[in-house]
């Protein structure tokens, strides 16, 4: 909860018009949004209908929408569009974030967080191991991205208020044992699309290796855990 939360409190202005939590999960942020936004409509808007059913569950959203981010537009104009760890999974974004920040009304802002992990040995790793180990079988493209801070700045700062910052978050990991920690982390998440591709003697072969890096690259304690640096990319802009 550290990063959205982080996000959240770096929101300083909005605009006229309801606050939109994009990319909500399962809502874990409608009760700090909706405190944030006093008096203003929330809408949580997601792609999995899954997700929506929690969200919706949790009884903090006024409206909720089922929409792939890339495609979706807000019903009116919104005052805040805050989106915590989604936008790496949507691609374009030189045409997505300008998009964005074309929707919302006078004076709203913008809110992004989004890991920057990718050149870090816990998400490197499985891109090399299965260039090498199965060339052309994996699709780079299928893993989530984000473009080089710079990028974003050129791209955004000529809109408005632009503020870009990045942030590394200590996290103590556990995993079973005979697993370590960073595998187990990444695994479900940025790996996902890697393993998708694979058979399972195949994935079997890819997890010896990358265990074998990330024990160098992130070595177990002696009670099992690893102390796992991640950083994350934040901006905001208000137009």
């Amino acid at each position: 909860m550290r990063p959205a939360l982080d996000l959240l409190n770096a929101v300083g202005q909005m605009g006229a018009g309801d606050v939109v939590d994009l990319g909500c999960g399962n809502g874990v942020m409608a009760e700090a949004l909706r405190a944030r936004g006093a008096g203003r409509g929330l809408t949580g808007v997601d792609a999995s209908p899954a997700m929506l059913e929690k969200a919706r569950a949790s009884g903090g959203y006024d409206a909720m929408q089922q929409a792939d981010i890339a495609d979706w537009h807000p019903r009116q104009a919104p005052g805040l569009i805050y989106s915590n760890a989604a936008l790496h999974w949507v691609g374009n974004h030189e045409s997505l974030m300008p998009r964005l920040a074309a929707m919302l009304s006078k004076g709203g802002t913008l809110a992004v967080q989004m890991p920057h992990q990718n050149k870090a040995p816990s998400h490197r790793v499985w891109l090399t191991l299965a260039e090498e180990l199965f060339a052309g079988r994996v699709e780079k493209m299928g893993t989530p991205g984000v473009m080089a801070p710079v990028k974003y700045e050129e791209l955004l700062a000529p809109l408005g208020q632009f503020r870009l910052w990045e942030t590394d978050y200590y996290q103590r990991l556990t995993a079973e044992p005979g697993s370590h920690p960073v595998r187990r982390y990444t695994e479900s998440t940025y790996a996902r699309p890697v393993l998708a591709m694979l058979e399972p003697e195949e994935k079997a072969d890819i997890i010896r290796r990358y265990e074998e890096v990330m024990h160098t690259a992130y070595p177990v304690r002696a009670d099992g855990t690893v102390l796992f640096p991640f950083r994350r990319m934040f901006f905001t802009l208000t137009v």
